[in-house]
């Protein structure tokens, strides 16, 4: 028997940034994302000697312990390990032995959600499993806790939570952790239209989300007005952002995305680069209308919308900086697990 399960990763399309504590916890945040065609991957084959063994299949990586109530935090896949000491302890369970195999379809640091989709994942493999009593929103707040509270991760809140339900969503985020998922109903012809539009292209480089987003809740502890008067601004663009997608108003998607290109900057130091500036400025002169770093910034992926017949002259223009366009769809579906009786 293996226990299987797959969630995908996500792109925020407004609002980034405002779903980080202390923000969220004194001005409400509100954030936009949609979740694509790449996914973290899970699969849990239940063994009787008394070990566990995690896979790594991206990474080409093994490791294996004596099956234990609460495994050494010792620097190697302690994020899987955080989330089975979490498990055990949380539903009372004796030790349990088996091998976790994962895979993402993107790197880590690339802006696209992997740590908290590949969280969601196993933790909806080992909810297969083990029959664990975890709705849609417990599932994602737990996700939410073995990350930013377990393990001190810093972060947001929207993968966790973009990841177990998939599709396109409004999410709202206050004080205490409260969450509010407002799923949207977008056409499928706006849906096809805005996957064809939009350019997502990997730049072969890589960051710590957490330096960027300490100095973003720095800025916000500091009272730094640029920096929260630049996260209202987001917040308002999700909004902008909600009601174009709704109304199928796709010449509107350019400007919204500039307009929060222009904000993100100010949030917190690292955010944007050179090469960053350099790549947006390239795909604006090529037709592109607007466009965002996925993530906290500082690297990874960065997307721009191509309106009308503009994609292939703004792929051609940043073929010069040598990243590679990921070819993707959007989904609605989020966390699923299933069993293989193979």
């Amino acid at each position: 028997m293996i226990i299987r399960s797959k969630a995908p990763l996500r792109i925020g399309l407004a609002g980034g940034g405002t779903d980080v504590s202390p923000y969220s916890d004194i001005y409400g945040g509100a954030i936009l994302n949609a979740t694509i065609s790449m996914y973290a991957y899970a699969n849990i084959i239940p063994r009787t000697d008394g070990k566990i063994k995690f896979t790594l299949n991206d990474k080409v990586e093994y490791y294996e312990y004596l099956s234990e109530l609460q495994l050494p935090m010792d620097g190697k896949v302690d994020l899987l390990k955080a989330i089975y000491n979490r498990i055990v302890k949380k539903y009372n369970l004796k030790p349990l032995s088996f091998e976790l195999a994962t895979y993402v379809d993107a790197p880590p640091g690339s802006g696209l959600g992997t740590s908290s989709t590949l969280v969601v994942a196993v933790l909806g493999a080992f909810a297969e499993w083990l029959s664990l009593p975890l709705g849609e929103y417990d599932l994602a707040h737990l996700a939410y806790e073995i990350e930013r509270v377990d393990m001190a991760m810093a972060g947001g809140k929207q993968d966790q939570y973009a990841a177990t339900f998939g599709g396109f969503n409004f999410m709202e985020f206050y004080e205490n952790d409260k969450v509010i998922i407002n799923p949207l109903r977008i056409k499928d012809r706006v849906m096809n239209e805005l996957s064809y539009n939009i350019v997502l292209l990997y730049t072969q480089t890589s960051r710590n989300s957490s330096d960027i987003i300490q100095q973003q809740q720095k800025n916000v502890n500091a009272k730094n007005t640029k920096s929260i008067e630049a996260m209202h601004k987001l917040k308002e663009q999700s909004l902008m952002m909600k009601e174009a997608l709704l109304k199928g108003e796709l010449n509107k998607i350019g400007e919204i995305l500039n307009m929060g290109w222009q904000y993100k900057k100010q949030m917190a130091e690292g955010i944007t680069t050179a090469l960053f500036e350099d790549l947006y400025d390239t795909a604006i002169k090529a037709g592109a209308s607007g466009g965002k770093i996925s993530g906290a910034g500082g690297g990874g992926f960065i997307f721009f919308y191509c309106p009308a017949n503009t994609r292939y002259e703004v792929i051609k223009a940043l073929e010069k900086f040598g990243g590679s366009v990921q070819r993707y769809e959007f989904t609605k579906q989020g966390l699923e697990t299933w069993i293989s009786e193979q």
